[in-house]
């Protein structure tokens, strides 16, 4: 069966095979940048709970969800209420995402950014760092180990945290074994797309201490939150559920309160 994640995987392979860029010469300019702000540091730090609050515009299966968002406001919104961290969509076909999206919420606020895309080439990789990003997000379901390994060393590098996706035991594993210390689990399925905690905090449990574990997808708000705390998450990345709400910095308040 075709998910939505093949279809979205397809176009960026597609589009990266058509890249003829340097890439020593992109790697050489990433290198030259200022220090990164800290994504990882930031997670640990935050008690009782680091949540990395999206700017999200749509979704493939949900459409529009605040297509005309301001990145910037919403960004101000989410420090607001206690966000240790943002994310930014950047695919434009199917999220309505942009670069400049991205770069509005970087120089809005002082938190660490995450740029969420589906990346499948070094030149991903080395794009994340010079448009500014803290963070990049590497999907393990999308790669293989050598893909994974190679772009996970070379985020390292050039100054990036790396948020490695796992969606179950098995993925949860080739993530460790490049050595990923901040690991997000999926909750939802990427066949059904329904949302599964049971499947949160199964891998939470199988993840050693020194990993930062990040819940995604399906937190729909604060009485999502208890459960994921007691399984070990120190974080959670929430999008659909912030950009539709009509107070974002009194929704990301009330996900770290039922923390406490």
């Amino acid at each position: 069966m075709t998910t939505y994640l093949d279809r979205i995987l397809d176009a960026h392979r597609a589009a990266a095979a058509t890249d003829t860029r340097d890439l020593a010469a992109l790697i050489g300019h990433a290198r030259e940048m200022p220090p990164t702000r800290g994504f990882r540091d930031a997670l640990r730090g935050a008690a009782p709970l680091g949540v990395i609050a999206e700017v999200k515009r749509r979704s493939p299966s949900k459409g529009d969800l605040n297509i005309d968002l301001d990145p910037a406001a919403v960004a101000r919104a989410y420090r607001a209420g206690g966000a240790a961290c943002c994310s930014v969509l950047t695919d434009e076909e199917f999220f309505g995402g942009s670069v400049e999206d991205l770069q509005a919420v970087c120089d809005a606020v002082d938190l660490p950014v995450i740029r969420k895309d589906f990346t499948v080439s070094a030149h991903d990789v080395v794009d994340t760092r010079l448009m500014g990003a803290d963070a990049i997000l590497l999907i393990v379901a999308a790669l293989s180990d050598e893909e994974l390994s190679t772009f996970h060393q070379l985020a390292t590098d050039i100054g990036l945290d790396v948020l490695v996706e796992v969606h179950d035991e098995d993925e949860a594993e080739r993530a460790l074994g490049v050595g990923a210390d901040l690991i997000g689990v999926n909750q939802r399925d990427l066949v059904t797309f329904e949302v599964d905690t049971a499947r949160a905090v199964r891998v939470a449990a199988s993840l050693p201490a020194d990993v930062v574990r990040v819940a995604e997808s399906g937190i729909g708000g604060p009485s999502d939150i208890p459960a994921l705390i007691t399984a070990g998450f120190e974080a959670v990345l929430v999008g659909e559920s912030l950009v539709t709400h009509a107070g974002p910095a009194e929704a990301v308040g009330a996900l770290i309160d039922a923390a406490r």
